[in-house]
């Protein structure tokens, strides 16, 4: 962390002109409003994890396991369930978590390279996946049947997508700062 000029925590994270996030729109249809807005979580989580490597696992506090790494892990596992499992209806496994290791997720992020890199691949393959899926569906009304809600539509779960990734990312906010004093939003 630099000393030379002080900085409000609500500056952005990395200059305006290379921010994506910037990119949404703010107005049009809300299919485009609600993935731009979608997206600029997940570039939010990409930007707070930009040029670590090991430390990605380093973890909050004892005892929590929370790590960005953790959160990499749960978001990739939170894309599958509802784009691949409830909207897609795939008959697909969880990435890392188990009945008998529900939090699977963050205990397992290691700080092995070769566990960061699968972490990595797994989310973009799941980012990527949703986009498609977005991308196909005849409307933000196309719905999916979750064991825990019951009936959802595309719609809300673009909302509930942007509702967990802003909260981990508040997470991911006080993660980084931890390592290496990185503030901005």
């Amino acid at each position: 962390m630099s000393t030379a000029s002080p900085r409000r925590r609500a500056e952005m994270f990395v200059p305006a002109d290379r921010d994506p996030r910037l990119a949404a729109p703010a107005t049009g249809p809300e299919r485009e409003v609600l993935l731009g807005i979608l997206d600029g979580q997940r570039a939010t989580l990409e930007l707070k994890c930009a040029g670590l490597d090991r430390a990605l696992a380093d973890r909050s506090v004892g005892p929590s396991t929370l790590s960005l790494l953790g959160l990499i892990r749960h978001l990739a596992e939170v894309e599958r369930r509802w784009f691949r499992r409830v909207l897609a209806g795939q008959d697909v496994p969880p990435l890392y978590v188990t009945p008998d290791r529900p939090d699977a997720d963050f205990d397992g992020a290691t700080a092995d390279p070769a566990v960061i890199a699968a972490a990595w691949a797994d989310w973009r393959a799941e980012v990527a996946f949703a986009g498609q899926f977005v991308a196909a569906a005849a409307s933000l009304d196309v719905e999916g049947v979750d064991s825990w809600r019951g009936p959802v539509s595309l719609r809300w779960v673009l909302i509930h997508l942007v509702e967990e990734y802003a909260r981990h990312n508040g997470h991911a906010d006080l993660l980084r700062e931890r390592i290496d004093g990185a503030i901005g939003v």
